[in-house]
């Protein structure tokens, strides 16, 4: 199985563990797929992540809107291509730094259209910059399964408002899945790069598993609790 498939189904399973929303999902799915921009073979993406941020920064600026979402995807590009891989960006630093960048994208994304335009479906304009995100960071096959199954997910599912926590939490599980997937490789990673080059192996994997499995049940107990009076008591 390629790498982005094993990364993409570990953690759609992990989100399932967690959420129940859409969106969320999506953005753990899309979360998964983000800490390979390091990767060599992918500098061509960074290259036009980077004149994207260019192109954003001086297109808000002109406008006299807030410029600051335009320096953000510079500063992410810039991140990845100065990033080894499996360093910094497969990190525990490089998870927070990752996901409060693009939580931030996300965040200011919509304050930025609810300023600007009269729609007033939260929902919706957060689904369309989700949908937006993807063409970012998921590669053409990805986008081919992705896409469809998303928008068909937010008619067939009740519609449920995400929050900004939201954001950030299930972009930081599914960029921390992928961290978790490759301890499992020989190479294992650095996961205090760049403060220290010690390496982290399946140990580590296995024990954040459980970590993630105990923390899901916990969440789960008063809906668990829930059922089990309705259904046994």
């Amino acid at each position: 199985m390629s790498s982005y498939k094993g990364h993409s189904i570990f953690a759609f399973l992990l989100s399932l563990m967690f959420f129940h929303n859409p969106l969320t999902i999506a953005l753990t799915f899309i979360g998964a797929n983000i800490p390979d921009f390091d990767h060599k073979f992918k500098k061509e993406n960074v290259y036009k992540m980077i004149i994207l941020g260019l192109i954003v920064f001086i297109s808000l600026y002109i406008l006299k809107l807030p410029y600051y979402i335009g320096l953000m995807i510079v500063f992410l590009g810039v991140t990845f291509y100065f990033s080894e891989h499996r360093s910094f960006t497969h990190s525990i630093f490089g998870v927070l730094t990752l996901t409060s960048a693009v939580s931030l994208i996300l965040i200011w994304g919509s304050q930025l259209i609810d300023a600007v335009t009269i729609i007033d479906n939260h929902y919706l304009l957060m689904a369309v910059l989700i949908a937006l995100l993807s063409f970012l960071f998921l590669n053409k096959k990805l986008l081919m399964i992705f896409l469809p199954l998303f928008f068909i997910s937010l008619f067939v599912f009740p519609i449920v408002e995400i929050n900004y926590i939201e954001i950030v939490l299930s972009l930081f599980i599914g960029l921390f899945s992928h961290t978790i997937l490759d301890s499992f490789t020989p190479a294992g990673i650095k996961i205090f790069a760049p403060l220290s080059s010690k390496k982290v192996h399946k140990n580590f994997g296995v024990s954040m598993i459980l970590l993630l499995v105990a923390l899901s049940i916990i969440i789960h107990v008063p809906i668990l609790f829930r059922l089990f009076e309705s259904y046994v008591l």
